[in-house]
């Protein structure tokens, strides 16, 4: 971990002037929360250690100021629901000179904004709670009346009455959700009052660290969404970008407005081996065993974070909304998930095999799943001769793999989060001669080549590599390199777009990581923002607006440099439209393909809608249709397959995703993976035929 902060940036900083430390204690509930001097010296660590080592380093200016301004606004109040017009009208004054503050050290408009949130999230729950006082069966649930759900661009509410409005119908909606989910109007009433009265009693709690903790992340976070401020309290127990691995459950997880969401699951941890918990899932309460399920909509992630995590065997139940409901249906369920240590044996590679009739003849292909890029670092540095590494395991299972003559090979990486770099070069040693694997630019446009050194390839044989939106950072940088030497059909979908390399600075205050390198392939491209582009695409399974680099907000942009290699004859693209061709041919009928973009396009049209109705008849109707749609495009897939039709979606039925493996069933169950190898045969049959003319 490097260390770069210079012992001269400290003492430049301990002689501030006093006007800008005085601490203030007016009346009022907020005035007290005041920045102290820690935090003045670290916000000016932060704007030079940004000025002088993130990748990027972008000026600090004017149009820089305007960022952090609207980043902030959009940290506090997303969806436009707290502050009035007339609140920026006021603050719009310091729109261009958050850079001349931040250098200067001042932090008092940052404090005076968030103060205001406060102010306007009491009156909220003040507000809220007098409505629920009355009863939840005060609401007119026969009255026409809608609420504007996609308000990231809707206009600042002009005056108090029009956010007293607007809070209504959020809780009219919140009742009606659940009503129509089916809770009785005490449970209702009960819930929402403990849930708005447990946030009441968590806002009077907040602190000055609280606050500069938001207002740095909205600097830091307009250089790129993985340059963060870590508070001391948080520095060593979570990432506050929403990059946050848990111990106890194994999951990535992220702010999502008012909730949590789940990012990705690491491999072979509890969660991914529960087959309960999925990407973009919203958790919105957690309980201990059998313990009273604590509501957490509203919380911040790192209160979260303490509560699902626990000793190892202990049971964590989570309230979730599956990412399969319908948008804008809340309907939850619970699921019980055991904590445990994820073990490297566990996320070793493994092998099987495919076996495929095809253009009348049987093969077989070997498969090698990975599910990350794993390396035993304490005994490789012990000097065990027998440690444990993603390159070592692929290389005795290729060897299995020749010996029962396959006649070729998938690598299948998805959900594929990554791990070492390290790994990802040797990895992809065993597949070409010799050469350079990755190129790291750093921030001061040095270009470093990593390199397969040793001559030879291991394995020569033909090869398609399986990606899909969540295969992340080591696996784009293996798949891009099989893709630029042409050593593969790559196949699946758009990758995640993780092409960036951060490191921890200390500060005297906490923490700050930021982005100081990039990735780039051997062709020079990115793998930032884009990822790797298939060959061959497959419908999405997530929804790439929702999970993967692109979705983040200043995500950096995708780009080149001058390539490592000189570019060759790429043996597959002769083949490539007939391939398509092919394949969508063959798809076009297959059950499982056709139930997943029907899905998707039934998911991209709900997501289109931007309010929904607050009138119980037409909104029971809504999901009625919507379950209508959803359970006929279930029953086309069940009556292709010859499987019973349903006449209901039962909740294990709703939140399949009928493409995820299981290890109870054989490779040729999983469509995707039979899929790629009936490519990889299309390919060895063209290229063949080919050959003979």
């Amino acid at each position: 971990m490097k260390r770069l902060l210079p012992s001269t940036l400290l003492a430049f900083t301990l002689g501030l002037s006093a006007s800008l430390l005085a601490q203030t204690a007016d009346a009022g509930n907020w005035d007290a929360l005041q920045p102290d001097r820690d935090q003045v010296i670290a916000s000016l660590n932060v704007v030079e250690l940004l000025k002088r080592h993130h990748y990027s380093k972008p000026p600090l200016n004017d149009a820089r100021s305007e960022k952090i301004y609207e980043s902030y606004l959009k940290l506090l109040d997303p969806a436009r629901s707290y502050f009035t017009a007339a609140d920026i009208a006021e603050f719009d004054r310091w729109r261009t000179q958050f850079d001349d503050l931040l250098k200067g050290g001042d932090l008092q408009p940052g404090f005076t904004i968030y103060k205001r949130h406060l102010t306007r999230l009491e009156e909220h729950l003040h507000f809220t709670l007098s409505l629920l006082e009355k009863g939840v069966d005060s609401f007119d649930f026969a009255r026409d009346e809608h609420l504007l759900i996609d308000r990231e661009n809707a206009p600042w509410a002009k005056d108090k009455a029009a956010l007293d409005d607007l809070w209504r119908k959020r809780l009219k909606d919140e009742v009606l959700r659940m009503k129509i989910a089916g809770k009785e109007p005490k449970a209702i009433q009960e819930l929402l009052i403990k849930r708005y009265r447990n946030q009441l009693s968590r806002l009077e709690q907040t602190r000055s660290e609280d606050i500069f903790q938001t207002y740095i992340n909205a600097f830091a976070q307009t250089y790129d969404p993985h340059t963060n401020y870590l508070s001391p309290d948080n520095a060593e127990n979570f990432d506050i970008n929403m990059s946050l691995s848990l111990e106890g459950i194994g999951a990535v997880l992220q702010s999502d407005n008012e909730h949590v969401k789940v990012v990705r699951l690491v491999p072979a941890g509890p969660a991914e081996k529960s087959k309960q918990l999925a990407p973009a899932d919203k958790i919105v309460g957690v309980a201990q065993a059998n313990g009273e399920m604590v509501d957490v909509i509203g919380w911040r992630l790192d209160e979260v974070v303490k509560l699902i995590r626990g000793p190892k065997g202990s049971v964590v139940r989570l309230e979730i909304i599956p990412a399969s409901n319908a948008p804008n249906d809340e309907t939850s369920k619970v699921v019980a998930i055991t904590r445990e240590a994820v073990k490297l044996e566990e996320q070793a590679a493994k092998k099987s095999v495919l076996e495929l009739p095809h253009e009348g003849h049987s093969y077989k292909l070997g498969v090698i799943e990975i599910p990350a890029f794993y390396l035993d670092f304490k005994a490789f540095r012990a000097g065990d001769p027998n440690y444990k590494s993603t390159t070592r395991d692929v290389k005795r299972l290729l060897s299995e793999l020749k010996a029962e003559k396959v006649d070729g090979v998938v690598i299948d990486l998805r959900n594929n989060g990554g791990g070492s770099l390290q790994e990802a070069t040797e990895l992809t040693g065993l597949f070409i001669e010799q050469g350079p694997t990755v190129l790291v630019r750093n921030n001061d446009g040095r270009v470093d080549v990593l390199a397969d050194e040793n001559k030879g390839t291991y394995y020569t044989g033909p090869m398609a590599v399986l990606v899909n939106r969540l295969s992340a950072s080591a696996s784009e940088i293996f798949a891009g390199a099989m893709q630029d030497y042409h050593r593969a059909l790559i196949i699946g979908g758009q990758t995640f777009g993780k092409g960036t390399v951060q490191t921890i600075q200390p500060l005297n205050h906490g923490e700050l990581k930021l982005t100081l390198a990039k990735f780039y392939r051997v062709s020079g491209q990115s793998t930032q923002h884009q990822g790797v582009i298939p060959d061959i695409s497959y419908p999405d399974e997530v929804d790439t607006k929702e999970i993967g680099e692109s979705a983040l907000p200043e995500a950096m942009p995708w780009d080149s440099i001058r390539p490592a290699i000189r570019p060759e004859a790429d043996p597959f693209k002769p083949y490539l439209n007939e391939l398509k061709a092919r394949h969508d041919h063959r798809t076009a009928q297959d059950p499982d393909f056709v139930f997943t973009r029907h899905r998707l396009d039934l998911s991209r049209q709900l997501m289109q809608e931007t309010s929904v109705s607050l009138n119980e008849s037409k909104r029971r109707a809504q999901r009625d249709s919507i379950e209508s749609r959803q359970l006929a495009i279930e029953n086309e897939r069940r009556k292709a397959k010859g499987e019973e039709l349903l006449t209901e979606l039962k909740e294990e039925d709703e939140n399949a995703l009928p493409l995820t493996d299981d290890t109870s069933k054989k490779p040729e169950d999983d469509a995707y993976l039979a899929e790629t190898g009936r490519i990889l045969l299309d390919y060895l049959g063209l290229s063949a035929s080919l050959a003979k003319h």
